[in-house]
């Protein structure tokens, strides 16, 4: 299995009472509908907390699907949960077996498989139902789409995708004169940042005094502007995509990112703007961004794209092994305030960014 996305409960739950409301809540937990993948769907009393997503292995990858599914059944366990359902969405000759690895490796951990399901088009069928009035070999047929749990997602905010590409594609570069425009601003930008740097007095070693003030200026602008649903310039994103790239900006923007929608929108925008070179520092703000909101999708996919850029981005690699272990944002609850950077209590060293969980460079 790969291209794993996992979410947690952190930023809603859901309660579901049958096997239908179940399969209607599962693109609403990812963000996406799954195609050709297994999903483990992890639950206090009838409350989602976890989902975890997998691609369906191809029959190459069948040899590495036993230690996926381990480290898999490893990761549900840590989330304190009581029971999991398995559904694989796919053909039947695909779904069978890495459903039957799955259920082996969450019984090794000694968690209870309450129901194990195959989604194949618009009917499903229980691996573990015998009973044939509610579970016939043809199959049960359902739409998500017409579910009370769909609709009370959909007023809640939530979104379910087409696929896990249109995830992808969300975060795509702009394109056409959007891109053209952003080269010019980006152009302009570094001739302002060359005077910035050609301005500072011989006492400001390689400029890092000039460089925090201005990143702290432009990360509290964008901060504010997209607070109150407004949006960055063209300019004002070249400016912010250069400052980031020195790690004492970029730290302070990561201190003051927590889990809100609107800080969401910021990274996504940044993002899609920056030219491909300062891809890293936005998309890591963006995967740490939407984590904290409890979209690990997103966070996976935002994560990518920074390693896409450059591999050893140690940042966007820290939050992958976040997302990997299925550590959920309620681990940092309490740090730092959200839109309030951490601060260290000797002054000397109140620049110097807090990371709980290790070096961040």
């Amino acid at each position: 299995m790969n291209s794993t996305d996992r979410n947690t409960s952190d930023r809603a739950i859901l309660t579901v009472r049958s096997t239908a409301d179940l399969l209607a809540a599962v693109p609403y937990l990812l963000g996406f509908h799954p195609a050709d993948s297994v999903v483990v769907v992890a639950m206090r009393g009838n409350r989602v907390v976890f989902v975890a997503r997998g691609d369906l292995p191809g029959a190459e990858d069948v040899p590495e699907t036993g230690e996926a599914a381990d480290h898999l059944a490893a990761v549900v366990a840590r989330q304190e949960v009581e029971t999991t359902t398995i559904i694989g969405y796919g053909p039947p000759e695909r779904v069978t077996p890495i459903v039957d690895l799955v259920t082996a490796a969450l019984g090794r951990v000694g968690l209870s498989v309450v129901d194990a399901i195959r989604v194949t088009g618009d009917r499903y069928w229980s691996y573990v139902c015998t009973e044939l009035e509610c579970c016939p070999a043809e199959g049960t047929p359902f739409d998500a789409s017409t579910s009370q749990l769909a609709a009370a997602a959909t007023f809640a905010g939530q979104v379910a995708l087409p696929d896990r590409d249109a995830l992808v594609r969300q975060i795509a570069p702009v394109e056409g004169s959007a891109r053209d425009a952003m080269r010019e601003a980006t152009r302009r930008a570094e001739i302002r940042l060359r005077a910035l740097l050609d301005k500072a007095p011989a006492t400001d070693l390689f400029a890092r005094r000039a460089l925090r003030r201005a990143g702290r200026t432009a990360v509290r602008v964008a901060l504010d502007r997209y607070r109150r649903d407004g949006q960055l310039t063209d300019d004002e994103v070249a400016w912010l995509s250069l400052l980031l790239v020195h790690l004492p900006v970029r730290d302070d923007a990561w201190q003051r990112t927590g889990g809100e929608d609107w800080q969401v929108t910021l990274w996504v925008d940044v993002l899609r703007r920056v030219e491909p070179d300062l891809v890293p520092a936005p998309a890591s703000l963006l995967a740490f961004a939407a984590w904290r909101a409890g979209q690990g999708a997103l966070a996976t996919v935002a994560a990518e794209r920074a390693l896409a850029a450059q591999p050893d981005y140690s940042f966007a690699l820290l939050l992958t092994e976040a997302l990997q272990a299925g550590i959920g944002p309620s681990a940092l609850d309490g740090w730092p305030e959200p839109g309030r950077p951490a601060r260290s209590r000797r002054r000397k060293h109140q620049d110097r960014p807090v990371d709980p969980s290790g070096s961040i460079e």
